[in-house]
């Protein structure tokens, strides 16, 4: 079916829970964050279909999809890494956020390119992996990715303002109680 395996199928519903739980991430909590549901089975889901991935030599040999993984998966420790122990100070909340929201937008790399070079059967929409379409979809993608980051780093700083002003005032009343 479409030109692809049994383990390929597996490794393609791996990723596709790994983004529709990213989405629902971003939807719910404004970001994708290990700390939730949603974004632990977002990390886990990912890791996977890297891992699934490593397996897969579709184009022949070790090639740009393998590549991609290992950067998804090393992306995704730094910011799980920035989650949990805040290496980076004050930015590692920042550091979180956009590297998370990077690897969905790797998600997309592959799904595009697969998807689209495999549909319509018969006659895909893209003729194969270098094709200027499938290259100007995911330049449209990552601009949407680009907005998305400084949408999130804006939130994260307003909540960051947000937090100070109230324990400004908190702090306020006990000095003056």
């Amino acid at each position: 079916m479409f030109g692809i395996t049994a383990f390929g199928m597996f490794h393609t519903v791996l990723g596709l829970i790994a983004v529709a739980a990213g989405f629902v991430a971003i939807a719910r909590h404004h970001e994708i964050a290990m700390a939730s549901r949603s974004g632990r089975l977002y990390g886990w889901m990912t890791v996977a279909t890297c891992i699934t991935g490593f397996f897969i030599f579709h184009h022949g040999g070790f090639g740009k999809p393998h590549a991609l993984g290992i950067v998804t998966l090393l992306v995704l420790a730094v910011a799980c890494l920035a989650e949990r122990r805040k290496p980076f100070g004050r930015f590692s909340h920042y550091v979180a956020a956009i590297g998370y929201t990077l690897t969905l937008f790797f998600h997309m790399i592959p799904g595009f390119t697969e998807t689209l070079t495999r549909l319509p059967e018969g006659r895909p929409w893209a003729s194969g992996p270098d094709d200027p379409q499938l290259a100007q979809l995911i330049g449209g993608v990552f601009v949407a990715y680009l907005g998305l980051m400084v949408w999130q780093g804006l939130r994260i700083r307003r909540e960051r303002r947000r937090s100070q002003v109230v324990h400004d005032i908190a702090s306020a009343d006990h000095a003056g109680g």
